[in-house]
């Protein structure tokens, strides 16, 4: 009977439990679904991370090369983020150029890489005005069951706080970089953003990381992007219905404490892989 209403009323399946402040899978309004992390997955890599928020999966690899920097910004190295949601993670999802909910993710973690200061692209340079690093930070979503934005972010910090980048000299004679890849450096990490998502139901209810059917069943989505130090880096609100300031401001005081929690995560299972090596 349950599996019934569920199909033929989605929205009220859902309002009979939000009635009672919980959720079909048993959370509480403001309760995230359990986090795990596994980093240095990929070895072809220079740095990567495995996500898992509930059932959406996300992984990010970190590839570095060394350019030219750009003449604007000659003391400057790239980041490039890109967020893939291949066919293979939802159905939702088609073969092909990316789609917009992939750019507009895409988009959404590149401007949180420059608002948070997360990595400065000076750390990067070389060789002013001749050598920097690019570091491609390619994501990808094994496994979309809502809310891919949060596990973005947390992939790209523990991507990055695994990356390792080889020696790089230049010779006084030949003016050619000399990579040395017996020593090795790990990237210096400025700020420790992380994203908290949430949905609104019925212009009022809100509730946190929302699976795919909360988000479509969903008035409006935001997410609040804060760092180690509380301070808000990002405010993602694509469209649907308003949020009093008393909202938003619940909403960043959640941020602030799960910001917490991940941090507290990410050392957690970088400090259990040193201890392994």
């Amino acid at each position: 009977m349950a599996a019934g209403f569920k199909t033929a009323e989605p929205l009220e399946y859902h309002r009979s439990f939000l009635k009672e402040n919980c959720r079909p899978d048993g959370r509480e309004l403001s309760e995230f679904r359990t986090t795990t992390l596994n980093i240095g997955s990929i070895s072809t890599a220079n740095g990567s991370a495995l996500v898992k928020l509930g059932n959406t999966t996300i992984i990010c690899g970190i590839k570095a090369e060394l350019a030219n920097p750009s003449v604007e910004a000659p003391g400057k190295g790239y980041i490039v983020p890109n967020v893939d949601l291949p066919p293979l993670c939802s159905s939702r999802f088609r073969p092909g150029a990316p789609g917009e909910q992939a750019q507009a993710a895409s988009q959404f973690v590149a401007d949180v890489i420059e608002s948070s200061e997360l990595i400065k692209a000076e750390d990067l340079c070389v060789d002013r005005g001749k050598l920097c690093w690019v570091l491609y930070c390619d994501i990808m979503c094994l496994d979309y069951d809502g809310n891919i934005l949060d596990a973005c972010i947390i992939a790209l910090l523990a991507a990055l706080k695994n990356t390792q980048l080889p020696e790089v000299t230049i010779n006084k004679e030949t003016c050619a970089p000399e990579v040395n890849p017996e020593k090795k450096r790990g990237l210096t990490i400025h700020k420790h953003p992380v994203g908290a998502s949430f949905c609104v139901f019925d212009d009022s209810i809100q509730i946190v990381d929302p699976t795919a059917e909360e988000e479509s069943l969903s008035t409006a989505q935001l997410t609040v992007v804060t760092d180690e130090a509380g301070r808000l880096c990002s405010l993602h609100k694509p469209g649907g219905t308003p949020l009093s300031g008393e909202k938003l401001q619940g909403c960043i005081t959640r941020a602030t404490a799960r910001q917490r929690e991940i941090q507290k995560l990410i050392d957690k299972v970088i400090r259990s892989v040193k201890t392994e090596q």
